[in-house]
């Protein structure tokens, strides 16, 4: 009998928690070994900015195949609803205590840890751990190498980013519906680059626009709005032009197209870093900001993962260091076409190696057979 999933997730500011959570959800519920899915999130309004489809004010529904349960203290204090097979608290938010209280041996309890690609995670990755009412909770860690998790992908998901972007007309039909000027949209036809930005507020923007603009190519910069605190305006520079697009929140589907857009991609946050990798573009990543610059660390983690050159590396480090100067000399460097693509090419040969391993839904669907096996 395929296994029933219980997802708990809280949402944070950035979105990222139900960004992982929405898109794991989804993938089980289309995975033929899955069985049903319930999606716990305490804030449905947050929720529906990146879902439209989610009503912020109903106690449960059923979007694409996943029962949506509004997690509050009404729904805490409710009668505990029977565990699932496979119990995931996402990012160590624990499940209420009622419903703790109805589990057993014969579920498998998840801690759905953040995605790293640091060394240690692969020796921690599948360990139990003994909680005081004497079930075991396993750390699960999505990563990069076979010892991992593995990353979240639907199976289609490549060959519907190679569809798209062998289609030209998708691609402005997509940023015609975002609002990109009919006269930005000839520019694009006609080959200027498209530079997609979703990033924290920290980052060099400035020195990233100053870049562009000593080029000869022109550029649209296209980011969401709100996302930048400080007022940026059209600039020209050097005889080519420099715009800046604002848009409106979009649905995953949506994101996931602008990124099959685009030429550039500099992304924040854990669920846009695996998807501008599935993009196959050119790609900066800036991770969360923590404290004592513990995100440093996993950037060079990463890095030390990727297929990119020293180049690619020195603009990634100046871009989370907030070094403008190191940015703009980097990207010197990499902006000039024939170097863009051969950044694009390193990304495209990279998400098609790491789609040869299981991806996240699989791999806990495997984990719980093996588990479920032993007991």
């Amino acid at each position: 009998m395929s296994p029933s999933f219980d997802i708990f997730c809280k949402v944070v500011d950035n979105y990222g928690d139900i960004g992982v959570c929405w898109r794991l959800a989804r993938r089980l519920a289309a995975h033929p070994g899955s069985g049903a899915i319930r999606l716990w999130v305490d804030d449905l309004l947050s929720f529906a900015r990146i879902a439209p489809q989610v009503q912020p004010d109903a106690a449960t529904q059923t979007v694409a195949g996943v029962t949506i349960v509004c997690w509050n203290d009404a729904q805490a204090s409710a009668p505990a609803q029977q565990p699932a097979d496979i119990v995931i608290e996402a990012f160590a938010c624990s499940p209420p205590a009622r419903y703790i209280q109805n589990m057993s041996d014969q579920q498998l309890w998840i801690n759905l840890e953040y995605l790293s690609a640091q060394d240690w995670v692969e020796s921690c990755h599948g360990l139990p751990s003994l909680q005081p009412n004497g079930l075991r909770k396993f750390f699960f860690f999505p990563g990069f190498t076979p010892a991992t998790g593995g990353l979240l992908r639907e199976p289609d998901l490549l060959a519907r980013r190679d569809a798209f972007q062998v289609n030209p007309q998708a691609r402005l039909a997509l940023l015609a519906e975002l609002g990109v000027s009919p006269e930005w949209l000839e520019l694009l036809a006609d080959g200027a680059a498209l530079i997609y930005v979703f990033c924290y507020p920290q980052a060099p923007l400035p020195a990233l626009l100053q870049a562009l603009g000593q080029h000869e190519r022109d550029a649209l910069v296209l980011m969401p709005k709100g996302m930048w605190p400080r007022t940026l305006a059209d600039s020209h520079r050097h005889g080519n032009l420099i715009a800046i697009h604002q848009h409106d929140f979009v649905d995953q589907s949506r994101f996931d197209q602008l990124l099959w857009s685009s030429d550039l991609n500099i992304v924040r946050g854990e669920d846009s870093l695996v998807r501008a990798i599935w993009a196959g573009r050119a790609m900066m990543w800036q991770p969360y900001i923590q404290e004592e610059d513990a995100h440093l660390d996993k950037l060079d983690a990463w890095l030390a993962r990727s297929p990119y050159p020293d180049t690619v590396q020195q603009a990634m480090r100046a871009w989370n260091r907030n070094d403008g100067g190191a940015l703009a000399a980097a990207l010197q460097h990499l902006l000039p076409p024939a170097s863009l693509q051969k950044w694009t090419n390193l990304t495209l040969a990279w998400s098609a190696e790491l789609a040869q391993a299981d991806d996240l839904a699989q791999s806990l669907l495997s984990f719980y057979a093996n588990n479920h096996q032993t007991r």
